[in-house]
Formats: structure tokens, sequence, C-alpha cells
């Protein structure tokens, strides 16, 4: 009923219930109901506006919904994916940067006739002392002043920084303070505001707290029963230095036909976290840890996340093991899985295992796991070259980490380095994964699948023209582009820079990684089934699997009231849990953005040599060796009238030829940085001579759009 009733607003613009009911011939209260159900899902989707009168088709040329941003003392801009016009500015409505909101255009002046959701609803600033007395003033500029009807009831001072929500969208925009979170100069507080600002849950309430003194802090006999005892077993968890949270440990054995069985145990969280009890209802809100320069915002408690969940060396703790046997190809051969008591033996770090691995004597201490870590080592190997064989696509992005001082300042910036050991772990928690989607997806049990769906064909044909615009041999099919053949076309590129360049563009025209109750696989991994098993302390998708398991596989509770209850609940949590996901992504990127800007902030005027890694009709985005991203604003280039290419996303100058594009190696000046916006500005180190310059003076708003990385 959708597709028709979309194919009448098409022909007729605007309808009203009534005219809509005889056109579509309906008679009976059953497809009335249907037919107000579509109507409700497309105004949710922005297809359709209910002005209270009838229905209106928003067609992108006669109503226009997008996001608004204050571009100027007159004017909002509204833009959206194809298109954006500009709003006059008026008393009766304030809008500000984010707003969802639907315009109407007309002769008489673009009107703003409904507003979806306000973009801001926290702002994060500081009380500064004035003639008039202290006055609250923004972080970012939001073009407006702020009437605080509560500041009696705090004590403020010069320089406090405060998080305020609005109380009201007029002008002063008014506002009451939430949280004062301390002097603007104190360690931690500008990312405190980020989180405030995102609303971020960073405390945990006094049912939780109730619930965590009924938490063991020890396994306790009891509770190993109806569990296959593994505390024998030669056991150790690899992860990184500062790791404080261990969710999985390994076991390898080596076996007598040249195989490998592989045990991947996995903190049973689900134990302690009970369903539907306030700790489980609070990670469920929070879905995922949150991992930014200074801090962990955790998904669990740190008495559960750190403590009794944790799979620290030394102590007993329960887990969900799956146990699988590979032969000497790496091909899966058999899996299990069961509930389990272990016993770490050694809490193993990647930097010391890669020098172990090619050093024994550097570090000694591992001696007593040093056979098992190399048959694991054989094993990954193995492993490895079925991932390759497959088609995973294995993209190249680089992961920065700040270095921060006593104050919380970047002193230091460091590429991440993705060692063998890395590798190791993820090829055997791919393994557990896929065992784990298999068993629920082939026995038609509820669970949450980690898909990730096949690219657009236009996008792979942007990848296409960008590759030879690069002078890259591309025979990418983009009507029939399988992961194997994406991953042949970038493991065959031979320039580094072009690699990296390409991999981002390849990242970019991928579907987003999400979860669904439905196995619909996985593109990038080159996997029919796949879900996520091995992060329940800080992922609550990979808490619901576990429930899954030990309710539909190992207690065999499959009667049909309870699979239809959990099938239902996985379809609700699965949208939740992904823009959960989303959430933190963009926080991280935030976090991140702030901090790069922080740290170049005083090398205003210094020259760097980077790699153009974006380019816009606006400008161009060229990225450092640190993985610090600035932007050459094309106003700013005033040697040529620049053309901007999209096909091949490239600037050409008008009178010099002269071009810019992707990959391509440019030496550039630190021209501006805004610590408040989080944005870094470059200028070209050597302009040529000054042509008329015709571009846009305004900046439209680039939300990550050249700093997506895949999630998989």
């Amino acid at each position: 009923m959708r597709d028709e009733i979309m194919m009448l607003f098409e022909k007729n613009k605007s309808m009203n219930v009534k005219e809509l009911q005889k056109r579509l011939g309906i008679t009976n209260t059953r497809d009335f109901k249907e037919m107000c159900v579509c109507l409700n899902e497309l105004e949710d989707e922005r297809k359709l506006y209910n002005n209270h009168v009838k229905y209106i088709l928003i067609d992108n040329k006669n109503f226009v919904a997008g996001k608004a941003r204050d571009v100027s003392p007159m004017e909002y801009a509204v833009f959206n994916r194809d298109n954006k016009v500009y709003v006059p500015k008026s008393d009766s409505r304030i809008l500000l940067d984010s707003d969802e909101v639907l315009v109407k255009i007309s002769r008489k002046g673009n009107e703003v006739v409904h507003i979806y959701e306000r973009g801001i609803k926290y702002v994060v600033g500081t009380f500064v002392s004035t003639r008039r007395g202290l006055k609250f003033r923004s972080d970012v500029d939001l073009h407006t002043s702020f009437d605080v009807i509560n500041e009696k009831d705090f004590a403020l001072s010069n320089n406090m920084k405060a998080v305020v929500k609005v109380v009201e969208y007029t002008a002063p925009l008014k506002v009451k303070i939430e949280k004062l979170l301390g002097k603007e100069d104190e360690p931690g507080v500008d990312v405190t505001g980020i989180l405030c600002e995102n609303e971020v849950r960073q405390e945990f309430g006094k049912k939780v707290q109730k619930e965590l003194d009924d938490i063991p802090t020890k396994v306790k006999k009891k509770e190993l029963k109806d569990r296959y005892d593994l505390r024998a077993l030669k056991t150790v968890t690899i992860d990184g230095d500062s790791t404080k949270d261990f969710d999985d440990a390994i076991s390898v054995e080596k076996l007598t036909n040249g195989g490998w069985r592989l045990y991947v145990h996995i903190a049973d969280v689900s134990h302690y976290v009970k369903e539907d009890e306030a700790i489980d209802e609070e990670a469920f809100k929070r879905g995922t840890s949150i991992y930014v320069a200074d801090r962990v915002v955790p998904m669990l408690p740190f008495q559960l996340s750190n403590g009794i969940c944790s799979l620290n060396p030394d102590v007993d703790r329960l887990t969900l093991t799956c146990r699988m046997d590979f032969n000497k190809d790496g091909i899966m051969t058999d899996y299990d899985i069961f509930d389990s008591v272990i016993h770490s033996d050694e809490r193993c770090t990647y930097s010391k295992v890669n020098e172990y691995l090619d050093n024994p004597g550097s570090h000694p201490g591992y001696d007593k796991v040093g056979d098992m870590l190399r048959d694991f080592s054989d094993l990954a190997a193995a492993l490895k070259k079925q991932t390759k064989d497959r088609g995973h696509i294995d993209f190249e992005t680089k992961e920065a980490y700040f270095v921060l001082d006593e104050k919380g300042k970047p002193v230091d910036v460091v590429v991440k380095e993705r060692g063998w050991a890395e590798q190791m772990i993820e090829e055997a928690m791919i393994a557990a994964n896929v065992a784990v989607a298999h068993e629920l997806h082939t026995k038609k049990l509820p669970g949450m699948y980690r898909v990730h769906e096949t690219p657009d064909p236009e996008k792979i044909e942007a990848l296409i023209n960008m590759a030879r615009s690069m002078n890259v041999k591309c025979d990418l099919d983009p009507n029939n582009c399988r992961p194997l053949d994406v991953a042949k076309f970038l493991d065959a590129i031979e320039d580094e820079n072009a690699k990296e360049i390409l991999s981002s563009v390849a990242i970019r025209s991928m579907q987003k990684a999400r979860y669904s109750e439905e196995n619909l696989g996985h593109y990038g991994l080159a996997l029919e089934e796949y879900c996520h098993f091995t992060s329940p302390i800080r992922r609550y998708p990979d808490l619901l699997i576990h429930r899954m398991l030990k309710r539909h596989v190992i207690d065999r509770q499959n009667d049909e009231k309870t699979l239809k209850k959990d099938e239902k609940r996985m379809k609700k949590s699965a949208l939740h849990l992904s823009e959960k996901e989303r959430d933190a992504v963009m926080l991280e990127r935030e976090v991140n953005d702030l901090k790069s800007a922080q740290y170049m902030e005083n090398k205003v005027g210094q020259k760097f040599e980077g790699i153009i890694s974006g380019v816009t009709s606006f400008g161009f985005f060229v990225e450092l060796d640190n993985t610090i991203e600035g932007l050459i604003p094309l106003r700013t280039m005033k040697d040529d009238y620049y053309i901007y290419d999209a096909d091949t996303m490239s600037l050409r100058g008008e009178n010099t030829g002269r071009t810019f594009k992707m990959g391509e190696h440019v030496n550039v000046v630190l021209s501006d940085v805004n610590v408040p916006k989080r944005q870094v500005t470059f200028e070209l180190a050597q302009p040529k001579r000054e042509y008329p310059v015709k571009v846009e003076e305004e900046l439209p708003v680039v939300e990550g759009e050249f700093k997506e990385k895949a999630l998989a």
C-alpha cells in the first residue's frame, strides 16, 4: 500500500484522508488502519507532511526537509543530500545548527513550516565576568545570547564551565544549568563537556549500585554446577598494554592430524547481569562502552567490567566457551558451545607477544605458555590464508592515539600499530563469531546478527573513477562486485599512498555495518553468517547473543512462546543498538577532533607535508602523517578559479590547469585552529599568482564525511 500511496501523491501533491481513502478504494476498517499506519510511517520518513488539514508530498522542490545551519545574521541554510535552500531569519522562530526542519518554497520567501527535531538540547559553555555580572557564553558561537533561569541555585564564578539545557527556543535562548563541570582549564573538563553535550550517560544510578552490592567478587563453588571445568587447560588473554577489562581468553592445542583445537573463552556476563534488572536496563540504554582520549565510559559498572566479569589472570572466572577444531589448512571441521569455568595462566600483551614470537628470549616469563603461543601463531596463519582466499577486504586505515599530559592536553599523536599478535586474536574472534552465528542461523533460533550489505553500484562506480583518475588499474564491475574483487583490487595497488587513499574511498563506498535480527551476511568480511559474541563487557549485542545461546542452545528452552518473545526482542533491539554504536563513533570522532585542534593550536605558521584525503566543491582536506586532518578552503586559493569535478573528486584551475586530487602530496602551512569548533585550517605553502576569485565565502557543514571508518 505504501507504493500506491506514494504514486498517488506524485500525481496529486496533496490530499486529505478522505480523498486518499476514496482514490485507494478503501471500504473496510482493516484497510483503513493499514492506510493510517503507512501515512504515519511516510510522515516519519519525511516523505509526507501533515499540516492537520491534509497530507503534502515532500518533493524536494516545493517542500524541502533537512538540517538547518545558522550561516549569517540574515538567514539560515537548510540542506539535505540533494538540495540546499536559504530561509530568512525572523524573531518569531529561532533555529540552531542541526535542527531538522521542513521548508516551504515560495516566491514570497522560503518559510520553515515545521520543526521535526531540535538538534541542540544541551549547550556547553563558560560563565565569564562582565560589567553586567556573570554571563554564560557557549563554546561554539550559536549567534544568540542566553537567559539562565536558575543562576541563583549555583555557586558560580569566573571561568566556570557548565552544561545548560534549553528550556525555550527563543531569543535570547532560555536555558537552565544542568551541571557545573569545573574551571575550564581543569584536566578532563573539555571532554566531559562533549560527553554532556551529547547526552552520554556517565553515572550509574542508585538501583544499579544496590544490585552491585549483591554481586560476588569471587566465583563461588555452587556456581560451577553443570559447567565444563577448564581450569587445568592452559589459557591466556592477549590485549593492549593499558587494557583493564578482559572479555576474551584463548587456549590452543595441536591435534595429531596436523590441525588445531581452538578454545575461545568469553566472559559470562549474562550470569551476573540478569535480564530486565537495573544493571541490564542501564547497559541496554548505553548500548556500548565509549573509548575517548582520556577515559572509558563503560557500558557496565567497573565492579563488573574490571572485576568479576574480567578474565584476570590467576583467578577462576565463569565463561562461555566456543571450542573449534580446524584441519591443517585452517578450515573449521567441528565446533561446540558450552558453559565453562577457566583460570587464566597469563595476562599477555600484543607488544610482548609480537616480541616473544620474534625472539623468545625477550620475555622469559612467557616461556610457560610459549609452545601454545607458537601453535596459536601457526593456526592464525592458516586462518589468515582462508580469510584472504574468501575475499575479506583489509582496508588500510590509521588509528590515532593521543598522548596527554597531566592537564589533559595532547603532547604527541601516535599512530597505532596493528602487529601479528593483534591479527592472531582478530582471526580467533572472527572464527568464534562465525561458529555462533552458524549455530543460531541453521537452527532457526533468535539472534542478533552483524550485517554488512552489498554496496551501491553508483558508489563502486565512483571508486572506479577515482582509481582511474589516479592512474590505478581498476576492473571492478559495479553491478557484480564481490568482496574478493575489491580485496584483490586493493591488494594489487603498489603505491602505498594510492593504496591508503583508495582504501579510504572504498570504505566510503561501502554500506554501514549494523545489527539485525535477520542474517543478511557480512560483505566486508566475505561471510554468509556473522554475529558479535566475543565482547559482552563492552557491547550489548554480544550480551544478547549469550542469552540466546544459553536459553536456546544450552538449556534448549525452545517452546513457541519463548522463541516468539525473543524474536521480537531481537528485532526491537537491533535498531536501537545500531544507533547507539553510531552515536559512540561520532562522539569518539568529536573528541579526537578536539584533541587534534588542541595539539595543533600552538603550531600556527608551521609548515607540514600531507596527502590530499578528500576533495569537495568548497576546498580539500589534507591529512598529515599523524592522521590529523585540516581543510584548505577554496576561498584561500587565490592563484586561480578552481572547478570541482565530482566524478574524479578533483579541483582544476580554470586558467592554469593546475589540479588537486586525492592522494597527491602537498606542502601546507597551518593558518588557523579553532579549538571550540574543533577545526584545523591549512593554506598551500607556495601560492601562485592571483586570479579573480569567484567562490562563495560560506562553507557547508561536513559531518565527518571524509573521516568515516568502516564498522566491522
